[in-house]
């Protein structure tokens, strides 16, 4: 076996194209995958339909991954949306674009995506090589001479550490190139579940709501407890990670409008996965809680006076057949004990003050967070190697002669839309072009 040759560690989205492009360049790679096949997190990415990139611009593209979005300029410069869908053109992928910019195969088919990488790499003489846990890469003076697998040593001048995360683990994604970096003294940045659903302290709330799906609300989360929660402060635009514009005025941590679901142990659905980034941070802070606002195109006023209306219109209705014009089914009877108003009682009986409650209800409907999911669940995973040791323009290690990482093993992820895949590609793309290039340089 050649000790020239490139070890590309993980057959993903970032090692598939990181080996292409190292053995396009000339350089002689081997690609371990430790399962059976290849690209399995790719296969079940966009609901197995694999959203591969987002159309946005450069500059709106590179907020989405929060302050460390930054070390992307490079990568995306020399490897960006353009040339990724060229490249799947030429195996055969069609794309299209949906809503939000979200880009995916025509044929919808994940398959069709890693199929097209599998060929990419092939055509260029990689040997890949399944079925293989890399457990320890060898150095000697501080130079790569190797990978360990759990049975047999292989040599090589260089390697890329395209490991993924530790979300999915399923699919093969079980933190392994932290082990490995660490092993090589990296420092890898306190791990941290993004794009996760949250657990409220209120369960049994929460359990009573299961189910529900609540479209175009308000989620707005505080860094306090959720009876400290001023309603009054709650954002009218959003405002948090990745959005542009005015940083959140403290307490309030992240607020957006959309869509999201109730679920048996808390909230999840798209603008929850959005904000727990920020959430699980907060949460290492102290006490974070949530606001709902389940009217947010009418203001506190506005909303007040509507109740009023609905109780005179139909003043001779129960109060629970007034909440079904205002509520999901399923939201009524816990609406009724929460607003202690009788659920018998007729609209012209309601005072005040019964009115009062129920409109901050519609409002800020509020839950503690007690935790995320765990890691495992995670779509992404937030942490992993510090990018203070990574050349931002060639993806080396900074502290390793002839290592190099790609995608999401590093400190790097963002909002779903595509980004993170197509981050994967991009340090992929030049991750492989900077180790075919060390290794000419050797020879």
């Amino acid at each position: 076996m050649d000790s020239n040759q490139i070890i590309v560690i993980g057959a993903g989205a970032g090692g598939l194209l990181a080996a292409g492009r190292a053995a396009e360049a000339g350089a002689k790679v081997l690609l371990l995958e430790k399962n059976t096949s290849p690209g399995n997190k790719i296969l079940i990415s966009g609901k197995t339909r694999c959203n591969i990139t987002n159309a946005r611009e450069l500059e709106e593209f590179i907020p989405m991954f929060g302050p460390n979005g930054r070390f992307l300029y490079n990568a995306f410069g020399r490897y960006f949306r353009d040339e990724l869908l060229a490249l799947l053109k030429r195996y055969g992928v069609e794309t299209k674009t949906e809503r939000g910019g979200r880009v995916f195969p025509v044929s919808d088919n994940a398959a069709d995506v890693v199929d097209a990488l599998i060929k990419y790499a092939a055509d260029h003489n990689v040997s890949l090589q399944t079925g293989i846990k890399a457990v320890g890469i060898v150095t000697e003076e501080g130079k790569i001479t190797g990978v360990k697998s759990e049975t047999k040593f292989y040599p090589g001048r260089a390697v890329i550490i395209a490991t993924g995360g530790a979300s999915f683990p399923a699919t093969g994604s079980t933190g392994d190139g932290y082990r490995l970096a660490a092993a090589l003294n990296h420092t890898i940045v306190p791990l941290r579940p993004a794009l996760v659903p949250l657990v409220v302290e209120e369960i049994e709330l929460a359990k009573s709501m299961q189910g529900v799906t609540l479209q175009n609300v308000r989620l707005t989360a505080y860094q306090c407890s959720a009876d400290r929660i001023d309603a009054a402060i709650t954002p009218q635009k959003d405002c948090g990670r990745g959005i542009p514009g005015k940083s959140p005025k403290p307490p309030v941590i992240e607020s957006r409008m959309g869509d999201m679901m109730m679920t048996h142990f808390g909230i999840g659905g798209p603008i929850t996965l959005l904000m727990s980034l920020s959430v699980a941070e907060a949460l290492e802070k102290g006490h974070v809680s949530v606001a709902i606002d389940l009217k947010p195109a009418l203001g506190f006023k506005e909303l007040e006076e509507r109740l009023q209306r609905d109780f005179d219109d139909f003043s001779k209705r129960s109060y629970r057949n007034i909440l079904r014009e205002l509520l999901p089914q399923k939201l009524i009877d816990p609406f009724v004990q929460m607003s202690h108003i009788q659920a018998e009682k007729c609209g012209n009986q309601i005072n005040a003050a019964e009115r009062k409650r129920l409109l901050m209800l519609l409002k800020s409907l509020r839950f503690n967070i007690k935790s995320t999911l765990p890691l495992s669940s995670a779509m992404v995973t937030a942490g992993g190697v510090s990018l203070k040791e990574i050349d931002p323009k060639t993806m080396a290690s900074k502290l390793v002669k002839g290592l190099y990482f790609c995608g999401e093993v590093m400190d790097i992820d963002a909002e779903t839309g595509g980004y993170n895949l197509q981050a994967a590609f991009s340090t992929g793309y030049v991750a492989g072009e900077s180790a075919a290039s060390f290794v000419r340089g050797m020879e």
